[in-house]
């Protein structure tokens, strides 16, 4: 089979497109024909072994895992021994976690990390679902109706599905995001939208019961000052960080964990686990008409190089999608 590989950290010029073997599913696993896969920033951090701490888990000098990418959608092939819910021919979508693999032909991926994919959507919007929901649906988690919830990132893949699961809690939505995100955001159900280029929303959009920082270029103290006193701050934040650093992103999540026992508002520091239940909550929303996925661009599977560096530089809004 064809897939996208990587022996180096670097830039996208570290991916290869190659002949390599396909899976062979283990007992519980079943093997996926990949139709589509979905970029994250998750990709290019293991792509550039960035943050350089997180080497000492990811691998040294290169990736652990050879093949890129872990949002996919696709239809079973092949089911292995023990398989109970699924049979050849069923339309999948799933998360590989840390093992990556989803730029590729195929994947073979325990069955309990895939779920039937939404009816009503296409392949591509499938695969742009699961890192992206789970991190939606966690950080949205202690939310009630009638809050105030803002969203701070609200037109990247993770926000523009957050805007759209508070609404469905029956939250009030302040989304913030850049002037040419606004009309998005309101289309997608925000309540209120703040234009960062003209407005700090930590001072001048009132104060929340929820915020869910997804961008991670405020501090602790100025995210606070948009809570109001018992409120709850959602860290998941990272996405303004462009690469370079030791510890990058982590800084402020540490300092989020530190000062959380000293504070009367909560701080929680989003750790998302993929997982079955979490994508059929998601197909569920989906298919009741709730939650539809939206699409930046898509690029063929030999072009996820320049996907990436779409993804890096060109500020994307809602998710990048591989077809294959």
């Amino acid at each position: 089979m064809k897939a996208i590989v990587q022996d180096r950290y670097g830039s996208p010029d570290t991916l290869a497109f190659e002949e390599v073997d396909t899976p062979v599913p283990a007992a519980g696993e079943v093997l996926v024909r990949v139709e589509a896969a979905a970029l994250n920033a998750y990709d290019w951090h293991i792509m550039r072994g960035d943050p350089r701490l997180a080497r000492l888990s990811m691998g040294r000098s290169g990736p652990r895992a050879r093949i890129r990418g872990r949002d996919f959608a696709g239809r079973v092939e092949v089911v292995g021994a023990g398989v109970r819910d699924l049979r050849p021919g069923d339309a999948v979508f799933g998360d590989l976690g840390d093992a990556n693999g989803a730029f590729a032909e195929y994947v073979s991926v325990p069955e309990t990390l895939v779920a039937r994919r939404p009816a009503n959507l296409t392949a591509e919007q499938a695969a742009a679902l699961p890192l992206a929901g789970v991190t939606a649906l966690m950080g949205l988690a202690d939310v009630a109706p009638d809050q105030q919830v803002l969203i701070n990132g609200a037109s990247g893949g993770v926000g523009t599905l957050a805007v759209q699961l508070a609404k469905t809690r029956g939250a009030t939505v302040t989304a913030v995001c850049s002037t040419r995100n606004t009309d998005l955001a309101r289309s997608l159900g925000a309540d209120h939208v703040v234009d960062y280029t003209r407005a700090d929303f930590t001072h001048d959009a009132g104060r929340h019961d929820l915020v869910l920082d997804l961008v991670g270029n405020r501090s602790l103290t100025a995210l606070r000052r948009a809570l109001t006193p018992t409120g709850t701050l959602v860290l998941s934040g990272g996405g303004v960080y462009r690469g370079g650093s030791l510890v990058g992103p982590v800084w402020l999540i540490a300092r989020g964990r530190l000062l959380a026992p000293f504070v009367r508002q909560r701080i929680v520091v989003l750790s998302t686990v993929p997982g079955r239940s979490h994508l059929e909550t998601l197909r569920a929303h989906a298919e009741a008409g709730r939650l539809t996925p939206v699409i930046d661009r898509t690029f063929p599977l030999p072009e996820v190089p320049a996907a990436i560096r779409y993804l890096e530089t060109e500020h994307a809004r809602a998710k990048v999608v591989v077809t294959i």
